[in-house]
């Protein structure tokens, strides 16, 4: 039996994992599906301040508070990073990392060097937050989706705090120079981020790559078979 933490990306929260986590717990794992400060249900109590530093902050003391240890670690797209974060600073709780189509900039390296822009892409954005606007959201993001599921998934997108992706790769010592047990997951459809970054991620980390014939979200399009993913040691 494992125990995972599943860590959303943005524009979603701890809901996001739903239909991974139901084949998780019937198989007798145990399985944490946190939402971050800010995001989806807790996205009404949005306030300045809230950065990618609290979110890994507030992972910590999860980690903490729920005394839990040994734990494998799934990040997806920019929580990619996030995880990382969480595991340079407490590698003593994290026994494997899993990155599902993630971001992992290098120390110093801006998200723009990683993403491809999305041409025509129109955006949302207020004081606090931003995030794709409602016609992305209901049409080419998740047109592997069926119609009544896509509605469902683009009800509860929520916009991003603004601080939650940083402009740069933080340092992290003990992270790049420790050996993780690691796995990189990519959805072979989608563009962002590419295959060419996560085969590095893997490289860097000497994990296992695996693919998935899917987009940006095989948690949402793909969750049986990357449950499966998962659960492999």
């Amino acid at each position: 039996m494992a125990t995972y933490v599943l860590v959303h990306g943005a524009f979603t929260g701890g809901w996001v994992w739903t239909k991974v986590a139901e084949p998780l717990r019937a198989a007798g794992h145990i399985v944490h599906t946190p939402t971050l400060e800010g995001c989806a249900e807790r996205y009404p109590r949005i306030r300045p301040g809230i950065t990618i530093d609290t979110h890994v902050q507030e992972l910590i003391g999860y980690l903490f508070y729920h005394d839990l240890k040994d734990v494998v670690l799934v990040g997806t797209s920019i929580s990619g990073l996030a995880i990382s974060m969480v595991a340079d600073k407490v590698p003593e709780r994290v026994g494997r990392l899993v990155y599902i189509d993630a971001l992992l900039p290098l120390p110093g390296e801006s998200l723009r060097d990683i993403l491809v822009p999305i041409p025509g892409a129109k955006w949302e954005t207020t004081e606090l937050a931003l995030g794709p606007a409602r016609e992305l959201i209901e049409g080419p993001m998740f047109e592997d989706l069926d119609p009544e599921f896509r509605a469902w998934v683009a009800a509860r997108f929520t916009l991003h705090p603004i601080g939650g992706s940083p402009r740069k790769g933080p340092d992290m010592e003990v992270f790049w120079k420790r050996k993780w047990k690691a796995t990189v997951i990519n959805g072979s459809r989608g563009s962002n981020p590419s295959e060419a970054h996560q085969r590095r991620t893997a490289e860097k980390l000497n994990a296992d790559y695996l693919e998935i014939d899917c987009g940006h979200y095989p948690h949402l399009s793909k969750p049986q078979e990357l449950a499966q993913m998962l659960m492999r040691e």
